[in-house]
């Protein structure tokens, strides 16, 4: 158990400050309500009314969904990579160079789609 004593007493704390954060932020935070804050957005325009069944979304936004799915993995995989990278020599080098590779393919298939145009 004392091994996890640091672990849970940050826990504790994290939690603690922020409880109290909303707790104060609550309390002491203004209070102007108006019809522009109880919209779903605060955005400022106008909400538009949308078809029952939703409407249809772009193309470029699941080409923008993944595209950052794409990077993402390949960043997470590039971590350890580069941590061991001494270790693995050119062996990894290789691994990575093709793994490189299958990340450009999907990165020039969203070039090519239109997805890095933001019109």
């Amino acid at each position: 158990m004392n091994a996890y004593a640091p672990i849970l007493v940050l826990g504790a704390l994290g939690a603690g400050f922020a409880i109290f954060s909303v707790v104060t932020g609550m309390l002491v935070g203004p209070k102007r309500y108006n019809r522009a804050k109880q919209e779903a957005y605060e955005c400022g325009i106008e909400p538009t009314p949308q078809p029952s069944g939703g409407g249809r979304f772009p193309i470029k936004y699941y080409l923008t969904a993944m595209l950052f799915i794409v990077f993402d993995i390949e960043i997470v995989f590039l971590y350890p990579w580069a941590v061991t990278f001494d270790a693995l020599g050119l062996f990894g080098l290789v691994e990575m160079l093709l793994f490189a590779l299958t990340v450009f393919v999907a990165y020039a298939y969203v070039w090519r789609r239109g997805g890095l145009e933001w019109d």
